[in-house]
């Protein structure tokens, strides 16, 4: 199979520039990304792509077995950095990307030298001494609602999880990106997400890391930007002067003067 086929891969960019690969989070796709890649590609080399069962790509190629573990994504990613013969990129990942990023680091270190979280969250569950931003029971019903109408699901939550309410359009965007998404996949890919727990593959990671925070998030709220910094060693905390969850739509610009600036150290 061609993984470039499989996973829709995008390329732009001066050839032999330092690459920096954009991956998207639940329920999206590589068109999330679509107000910061241009601005990097001045300098850099960009790989977009979609997760298998997401966007473009190849649905035949999805099979609960594989993606029912984030390592099923890490090996997405693992196998679309080997396809184009990557060698230590920076990978950009968003939300439960994030964490994708860290399995994909540690399976082929050697494709991946660094790494940027944009609103990561390495387990969303409140536990004793550590904020997730909800409760098992929060999560619980979060799924329940989600199994049993996820359209309704989609267009309830999508602009909560966006948040600005006084732009409209934004939460308009992300509800028609989840309700893009294949009702049986995106089941599979909440459950994947929303139960997962990485705190334990943090201390383990040995790249240079950027942790991108919103100042109001209501999926990532910032005790978790200060855990995974904690947690990550040599790493960097940047609080954008954002609200809501994805960022790289409703503060580009900020987004991508975060993500150059730390590029540059990288150059």
């Amino acid at each position: 199979m061609d993984i470039r086929l499989r996973n829709n891969v995008t390329v732009a960019g001066p050839a032999g520039a330092p690459v920096v690969v954009l991956a998207h989070g639940f329920g999206c796709d590589q068109n999330m990304w679509r107000l910061v890649a241009p601005a990097l590609t001045d300098r850099y080399r960009v790989v977009l792509f979609d997760y298998v069962g997401s966007g473009r790509s190849d649905l035949s190629a999805w099979s609960q077995e594989r993606y029912s573990s984030l390592d099923g994504y890490a090996q997405d990613v693992a196998e679309v950095c080997e396809a184009l013969d990557l060698q230590r990129a920076v990978f950009v990942g968003h939300s439960v990307s994030a964490m994708i990023g860290v399995l994909a680091a540690r399976a082929v270190p050697e494709r991946i030298g660094a790494l940027v979280m944009v609103a990561p969250s390495p387990c969303y569950i409140d536990d004793d001494g550590y904020r997730g931003g909800f409760s098992a029971q929060d999560i619980d019903e979060l799924l329940a609602s989600l199994e049993s109408n996820y359209l309704g699901w989609s267009s309830v939550m999508a602009p909560v999880i966006m948040g600005n309410p006084e732009r409209p359009e934004l939460g308009q965007e992300l509800t028609n990106s989840f309700c893009a998404t294949d009702p049986d996949i995106a089941r599979v890919f909440a459950r994947t997400t929303f139960l997962s727990d990485s705190r334990d593959e943090l201390k383990d990671v040995s790249v240079p890391t950027l942790v991108l925070e919103c100042a109001q998030d209501v999926i990532a709220p910032r005790e978790v930007g200060a855990y995974v910094h904690a947690a990550v060693p040599s790493s960097r905390l940047v609080t954008l002067d954002a609200t809501g969850h994805c960022p790289q739509l409703s503060a580009p610009d900020a987004t991508t003067r975060a993500i150059l600036e730390f590029l540059e150290t990288r150059t």
